[in-house]
């Protein structure tokens, strides 16, 4: 697809908004499959940590062709969803938001058929845009507007492609059941394919991977990695030069490993590191500490919010767990008393809270805190760097 070549890119490194091809760091195979995938009509489980670009990286396929001509491709971030009334109210607004900036024709027809809804809709008078006023407390029966947003995609001119990202979000929600009434749904229509995309490998796991589950085997799964070292090198020294600015490999080397490969905050270190380096001039990497430094400063008022969500027993295994970096037998005597834990039992249920609420990740053994910034934010205010 030919991008709009009208927007002036000062800085190569984008870590906000769509991303032109040519500003788009490998993932070639990746995006290859999944727009594939898609196109034989096949549904994806996407599982990344945060952070690691599967966000981008969706809606950098959906800008491929030819789901960018041929289909209606919809991104729906449900994160920072509670309900399924919440889940269908962002689920719609989406749909609708994306489809009248491709249809007027097929944004009157989808207002029209969500006839559960009392809501108004018209056309700005300055624009001639579709306008569609909706409430969360609209959606008085989520059950039966989230049926009419389906069989609304499944009678749409075009076929369509729907992601779900968080998807693992909706196992916390209060309804039950929640799995078996969306896969009741999707399983019967031929004019529709999904991404559920995710961070949580291990609830995304039991969601498509256990046969207790509404969505077993109903996927192909998709594991993102981290992008190859030499491909970042190649990426930045390529962009630096190109603005007429100097990198060393190894100081992208020593990024891509203080970051331990994760997409946006190489992505973001990079950005930096390309705002504080003059025309004509070398990148150096006394730069670097400052740059970490201000990076945890921004999201210092976050984390320290994040933290008073949770109890002092919580921390207490919280910040264990950031000293160790990869924690293994949290539970065993070694552990507790290297660092001054009550007991097993309590290390248990506080390690039980921080999966559920995302603070902390196990894998294969082992326990981690995904966010690597958060975890140097954690092991400064503790003290241990």
């Amino acid at each position: 697809m030919q991008q709009n070549q009208s927007i002036m890119i000062t800085n190569p490194f984008i870590i906000n908004g769509e991303i032109p091809t040519e500003y788009f760091c490998d993932r070639k195979k990746e995006s290859k499959n999944i727009v594939q995938m898609l196109t034989n009509g096949e549904n994806i489980c996407l599982m990344s940590p945060r952070r690691m670009g599967k966000s981008k990286l969706i809606q950098f396929c959906y800008e491929q062709e030819p789901l960018h001509s041929d289909y209606y491709c919809f991104y729906i971030d449900i994160y920072h969803t509670t309900s399924l009334r919440e889940f269908t109210y962002t689920f719609g607004r989406q749909v609708f938001n994306t489809l009248k900036s491709k249809s007027r024709k097929m944004t009157l027809w989808f207002v029209q058929a969500l006839k559960s809804l009392s809501a108004d809709f018209g056309f700005d008078p300055s624009t001639g845009m579709p306008t569609f006023s909706v409430s969360l407390g609209d959606v008085s029966r989520p059950e039966f507007t989230l049926e009419e947003i389906f069989k609304a995609l499944e009678q749409a001119d075009k076929p369509c492609i729907v992601c779900f990202d968080e998807f693992q979000q909706i196992a916390n929600y209060p309804e039950k059941n929640i799995e078996a009434l969306l896969r009741g749904h999707i399983q019967h229509l031929g004019n529709a394919n999904f991404i559920f995309s995710g961070s949580s490998r291990h609830l995304l796991t039991q969601m498509f991977h256990s046969y207790t589950h509404p969505f077993y085997n109903s996927t192909s799964t998709l594991v993102l990695g981290p992008i190859d070292l030499n491909e970042y090198i190649r990426f930045a020294t390529h962009w630096f030069n190109h603005f007429s600015k100097q990198i060393d490999a190894a100081i992208i080397r020593q990024v891509y490993q203080l970051m331990e490969s994760n997409t946006y905050y190489i992505q973001k270190t990079l950005h930096e590191l390309f705002e504080n380096t003059n025309p004509g001039g070398t990148c150096t990497i006394d730069q670097l500490p400052t740059i970490i430094d201000n990076m945890i400063e921004e999201q210092s008022t976050s984390y320290k919010q994040l933290l008073s969500m949770i109890s002092d027993r919580q921390k207490e295994v919280l910040f264990a767990i950031a000293d160790e970096g990869k924690a293994e037998k949290i539970m065993g005597a070694q552990f507790i008393r290297r660092y001054s834990l009550p007991s097993a039992s309590a290390v248990q249920s506080s390690v039980k809270k921080l999966l559920e609420a995302d603070f902390v990740t196990f894998f294969d053994g082992v326990y981690t805190i995904p966010d690597v910034l958060f975890r140097m934010y954690l092991k400064r205010i503790g003290g241990k760097e």
